[in-house]
């Protein structure tokens, strides 16, 4: 249990730092380090049950992305470039730079770690977008209003 006098946060496998469910239809996802926490990042944890789930292609304006793949494999495209990311592995989509990504498999399921630096306001993104326990709709102006832009479809996996 955390001591409310304490800097330190634990948040145990598998839980959200605030007890809460956030789905996305075929993920969950679950805060770990909130900008109240630390010095204005954002540290997320999407688990996946079905292959092919992932963000629409978009770019942030003001937010670094980092990624690491917990479990599972995921297919990245960050610009031109594309990956195949399997655990243990990590990748930064730097801001303003276009990126898409989807849960490729594992027999598992998947398990990615997604950190936002600074925040800004993906906090508020996620517990927007899961409120429909859906993928978050392509709506260009409820991207735009949390400093992203919506450019392409999710990847077909």
């Amino acid at each position: 249990m955390n001591n409310p006098n304490s800097p330190t946060l634990l948040v145990a496998a598998g839980k959200d730092k605030y007890g809460e469910h956030r789905g996305l239809g075929i993920s969950t996802v679950t805060f770990k380090v909130t900008p109240q926490d630390s010095h204005d990042i954002l540290v997320i944890e999407n688990t996946f049950r079905e292959k092919g789930g992932g963000p629409a292609r978009h770019l942030h304006h003001n937010q670094d992305e980092w990624f690491y793949v917990v479990e599972g494999e995921f297919i990245f495209e960050v610009g031109e470039e594309k990956f195949r990311l399997a655990p243990g592995d990590s990748l930064l989509a730097p801001r303003k730079v276009p990126h898409v990504w989807a849960f490729a498999g594992g027999s598992a399921g998947g398990s990615v770690l997604i950190t936002f630096t600074p925040a800004g306001k993906m906090e508020a993104f996620f517990r927007e977008v899961t409120k429909a326990n859906a993928m978050p709709p392509q709506d260009p102006e409820l991207w735009r209003a949390h400093e992203m832009e919506l450019l392409g479809p999710p990847l077909a996996v």
